[in-house]
């Protein structure tokens, strides 16, 4: 709780080099398999009076208890001018807008940076016409641009100006098609509907430079309107897929 308090008023935004955000997910996550030891250990069935009048006083007690200490801790946070009066409305805190430079470099869960030689590196395109294989040169000099904005589930978010390919212009449509997978050279992959192909953008220059290895090197998915782990770094495969968009985790695993 402390580092989840810490986060939102912004005053410390790292600690040994890890987001104060990331430290609070990971507490949280290290407590599961303690809280599943004791529901199962301490298992006890339901009764009767686990539904009443005093129950439900209890838990509404609970409730505004919980929404007057949120009104509480921002107002004060806005009241003193601390940095997260000037938080996103999803909780997350700008950093390098229009700096590229300035974002900080995080992945989802296990994901390293990986070295991609741009000689080597191949986009594999697979659509209603059949497999292509595209180099770094074929998507020429990224002439489409887009402002978007990058929010990370680690807490922070940054305006940048992107450029690169529609993907609407490298799939052909496949009438059978339910999905767009968008694959990682780190095996990380998301599913997205095809109504989105339309909205999407495969990077690979942010503010008028070549991305960094960090940031996606020498491609990466620009996906307006959805929180960072949709946009996949390194991309190697676009494909679209007979297989519904839902059919994937809620959250990436690896």
């Amino acid at each position: 709780m402390t580092a989840g308090i810490v986060s939102t008023t912004g005053l410390v935004r790292e600690v040994g080099g890890f987001l104060v955000m990331w430290l609070h997910i990971a507490l949280a996550l290290t407590l599961v398999p303690v809280l599943l030891w004791h529901v199962i250990a301490r298992s006890t069935r339901p009764r009767r009076t686990d539904v009443s009048r005093r129950m439900a006083m209890r838990w509404g007690v609970l409730a505004v208890l919980a929404l007057a200490s949120y009104a509480v801790a921002e107002s004060t946070i806005r009241l003193t001018g601390a940095p997260g009066a000037r938080r996103r409305f999803t909780g997350s805190h700008e950093v390098g807008s229009f700096e590229p430079a300035q974002m900080p470099v995080t992945s989802w869960i296990d994901d390293p940076v990986p070295a991609v030689d741009p000689a080597q590196w191949r986009l594999v395109i697979v659509d209603g016409s059949g497999r292509r294989d595209l180099t770094l040169a074929d998507l020429g000099g990224g002439d489409a641009q887009l402002r978007a904005t990058l929010d990370c589930t680690s807490g922070w978010y940054a305006h940048q100006d992107w450029s690169g390919v529609p993907v609407s212009s490298l799939v052909r449509p496949d009438p059978e098609a339910r999905s767009l997978l968008v694959h990682s050279v780190t095996g990380y992959r998301v599913r997205f509907p095809v109504a989105d192909v339309g909205h999407l953008l495969l990077a690979t220059h942010v503010g008028g430079r070549p991305l960094s290895s960090g940031h996606g090197y020498p491609a990466r998915l620009v996906a307006p309107n959805r929180r960072g782990f949709w946009w996949v770094k390194w991309v190697d495969r676009i494909e679209l897929d007979p297989t519904p968009a839902w059919w994937q985790p809620p959250f990436p695993v690896t």
